[in-house]
């Protein structure tokens, strides 16, 4: 059985989406699901390309006990986005961006459909808003109800590449 693909993206690539991949890959190492899981990040921009995450984000993860280790900012092409089975975009310009880089709009979602209460909203962006923890509260919820859904599917990937 091949591993389900789950790709976290924003602009930068060290804020949000960092921070996304970093918890996202605990809560599916805690429930056991590493071996059936692989997570990623990715902006879609290249200003911050070799950078590690932002300081407010590592700081976020470090209080919470999240290991963000070795990562550093990239802009993954289209072909390669292409191959998860999960684009998780973090607000609508992402959605933007991803489309005119040929990503087909319908392979991807926001990480507010996945809190209730907040389906489709952005994900507000703390490198201009400064509120790192609002981004973590919407990531916490998010990464949760996401996992539920691949957990539960019998074959998670062959329902996401084919929408």
């Amino acid at each position: 059985m091949s591993k389900v693909r789950v790709l976290f993206v924003c602009l930068g690539n060290i804020c949000r989406s960092p921070m996304a991949e970093a918890v996202f890959r605990a809560r599916v190492a805690q429930r056991g699901l590493a071996d059936r899981i692989e997570v990623a990040s990715t902006g879609t921009g290249h200003w911050n390309l070799g950078q590690p995450p932002h300081r407010g984000t590592q700081r976020i993860l470090q209080e919470r006990g999240y290991s963000f280790d070795g990562m550093r900012a990239k802009k993954l092409p289209a072909s390669e986005i292409l191959t998860y089975d999960y684009i998780v975009a973090m607000d609508r310009s992402n959605v933007e961006d991803l489309v005119a880089m040929g990503v087909p709009r319908e392979r991807i979602r926001m990480l507010t459909d996945y809190v209730p209460g907040k389906e489709g909203q952005d994900v507000p962006d703390p490198y201009y808003t400064g509120n790192f923890e609002e981004v973590y509260e919407l990531v916490d919820a998010g990464v949760d109800r996401l996992l539920d859904e691949i957990a539960s599917s019998p074959n998670p990937s062959a329902s996401t590449t084919s929408r």
